[in-house]
């Protein structure tokens, strides 16, 4: 037997308004669309927003239906969106941030699982590493080199092949 670590490095700022400028952006635009997510059972309003390398840049928002909880969160439908207009182009820096109608909304949050095989697999067909940006409203904002690193053991395509 033999005792192995997964060690996850990131960075961690006191607020949007420490980040390198383009970051502070980027998070802006996912913070200003939550106003657009679609979330009337939930009332928790994700907004993503995404800096393609070839310049673009492209929103997402969470749309709930009412057989909730089947609808598709803000980072898929900004997949979507990224593989609709832009096949193959590939994400350079994907920021996540939300409004809690019914509680704060002050601290960074992570995507969920579905969403973190997603963005995996979206790095995996387009070969590169996507930066995420994650914030609240306010609060600290948590800075990822890959969204890759919030899924260790991913199950890929490769696993079928």
């Amino acid at each position: 037997m033999s005792k192995r670590e997964i060690l996850l490095s990131y960075e961690e700022y006191p607020s949007a308004q420490e980040l390198p400028a383009a970051d502070t952006d980027l998070l802006n635009r996912a913070r200003a669309v939550t106003k657009d997510a679609y979330a009337p059972y939930s009332r928790f309003r994700v907004g993503a927003a995404a800096r393609l390398v070839n310049g673009e840049v492209i929103t997402g928002t969470n749309q709930e239906n009412a057989a909730y909880p089947a609808g598709i969160c803000a980072e898929r439908t900004l997949l979507s969106v990224a593989g609709s207009l832009f096949p193959g182009v590939a994400i350079d820096t994907l920021a996540i941030s939300y409004h809690n109608e019914h509680g704060t909304s002050d601290r960074p949050i992570a995507p969920c699982g579905i969403c973190r095989q997603s963005l995996q697999e979206f790095e995996q067909r387009t070969g590169r590493p996507i930066r995420i940006v994650l914030g609240g409203e306010s609060g600290s904002v948590v800075v990822l080199d890959q969204s890759g690193l919030l899924l260790p053991f991913a199950f890929t395509g490769d696993e079928l092949k």
